[in-house]
């Protein structure tokens, strides 16, 4: 029988963290398709670090900078009355620095293939920045960030090492899926983590089938339209 709390915990932080990584994904990727900083490079090494870090790692990292220690995790502490570890919202903090380059480099990458001459244009015409990007970037990116929005929601539904060590394993408040899966394991109820496997095996292979169907056609129709 499926044990539906992890399932409902698990979409409900995939969708806050896709949420988060939207609002401040958008510009980070902004600023490294178009900066001439030299030492740009260092940016995109931090927004790339989750994808080699050992997830064990980067929790234990986390872990230490949201525990009650840290000034950040005072000042939670001060305002909610609890700290960051072990609780839903430590666990999304956790979960939005570690999608972060699943939203970050697939946005960038279709923001940096924009045809500048477009973009100039625009400007020569007395567009601002913003009226620039959402009428002209956006849409000329979207297979990008539909595909940063579906790897990251994706990924966030398959961590495991760095749920485990910043939200633990509390039934209703931080067991995901994952953890689910792996206490069944645990416990010899391998018909119980099937079905749990299952259910991700089937909805990761729906999402990225979604994701290649709609860039092929953007990429596709985009010249005819020219």
């Amino acid at each position: 029988m499926i044990e539906w709390a992890p399932i409902v915990l698990t979409f409900k932080l995939a969708a806050v963290v896709c949420g988060v990584l939207l609002v401040i994904g958008i510009p980070i990727a902004w600023w490294l398709s178009f900066t001439k900083w030299r030492w740009k490079f260092m940016v995109e090494s931090v927004v790339a670090l989750p994808l080699v870090l050992p997830p064990t790692v980067l929790g234990f990292y986390l872990l230490v900078a949201l525990g009650s220690n840290s000034p950040i995790g005072r000042w939670y502490r001060d305002i909610f009355g609890h700290g960051l570890p072990f609780t839903f919202a430590g666990l999304a903090i956790a979960s939005v620095i570690y999608s972060l380059p699943f939203m970050v480099q697939p946005m960038a990458a279709a923001f940096a293939q924009v045809d500048r001459s477009l973009i100039n244009a625009s400007s020569i015409l007395g567009a601002s920045r913003s009226r620039t990007f959402f009428r002209i970037v956006l849409p000329l990116s979207l297979g990008g960030v539909v595909t940063g929005i579906v790897l990251s929601f994706a990924h966030t539904l398959g961590e495991f090492g760095v749920v485990l060590m910043v939200g633990g394993n509390i039934p209703g408040a931080t067991e995901t899926i994952s953890i689910a899966i792996y206490d069944n394991v645990q416990a010899l109820n391998y018909s119980a983590a099937n079905h749990m496997a299952m259910l991700l095996l089937a909805f990761a292979f729906v999402a990225l089938s979604l994701t290649y169907a709609l860039n092929r056609r953007v990429w596709a129709v985009w010249p005819l339209h020219r």
